[in-house]
């Protein structure tokens, strides 16, 4: 801890910036992370044919508890179109597509400011540079000759800390963002087929002569 209290020290004024900027990195880090792993984590293929049995079986309404169960993407998918079932297949596709554009931003959200974030981290660092470069330019004008060496090498380790911690936030920044952009755009694949998986699944069950008219 003294360390980290004698680095934050020789860096200045602008450390404590890029501290409340890396505190909203590791959040939105964090809390993305949580949602992938977490709640918006359902294995597709399994809950599609989960639902599949129940459809077949003409046990929709258990079908609707098992999606109200947890509030995955495609469990709310799910939901919508299975919700809609009774009044035909056109407005299962309907709900399914409305909900399909409520639930994709989801899987997005936050994840492009850490874009930002690494913009901001490296201009802040820049910042802090440029300051401490500026307190030793000063010290060499004008401090005695005794305190000038102690003064210029305050100043250059001032400009150093800040340049490493704000290049260290921003590629902190972009690997998360590589990574979390990655997942984002797995699950959307995955959504997509889904939701096509059981529009087609809905619409064969409950055609004439299919096996939900069948089990009846």
């Amino acid at each position: 801890m003294q360390g980290l209290a004698e680095f934050f020290e020789h860096g200045g004024m602008f450390m404590y910036f890029n501290v409340l900027c890396s505190a909203a990195v590791v959040a939105i880090i964090v809390e993305r992370t949580i949602y992938f792993l977490g709640k918006g984590s359902v294995n597709a293929r399994a809950f599609l044919e989960q639902i599949r049995k129940l459809v077949t079986a003409n046990n929709v309404d258990r079908a609707v508890k098992l999606c109200s169960a947890t509030e995955a993407p495609v469990a709310r998918v799910a939901k919508a179109g299975l919700s809609r079932l009774p009044k035909g297949e056109t407005a299962v596709s309907t709900a399914i597509e409305e909900m399909m554009v409520d639930v994709g931003p989801d899987l997005k959200k936050r994840i492009a400011i850490l874009w930002s974030l690494a913009n901001i981290a490296t201009l802040l660092g820049l910042l802090g540079t440029i300051s401490g470069l500026i307190k030793s330019f000063a010290a060499v004008g004008s401090a005695s000759p005794e305190q000038r060496s102690a003064l210029l090498s305050k100043g250059i380790s001032e400009a150093m800390y800040n340049t490493a911690f704000g290049l260290g936030i921003a590629v902190t920044c972009m690997i998360a963002h590589v990574f979390l952009s990655g997942v984002s755009k797995k699950q959307q694949a995955e959504l997509e087929a889904f939701s096509m998986k059981l529009e087609n699944m809905l619409a064969e069950t409950h055609a004439p002569g299919g096996q939900a008219q069948q089990a009846r």
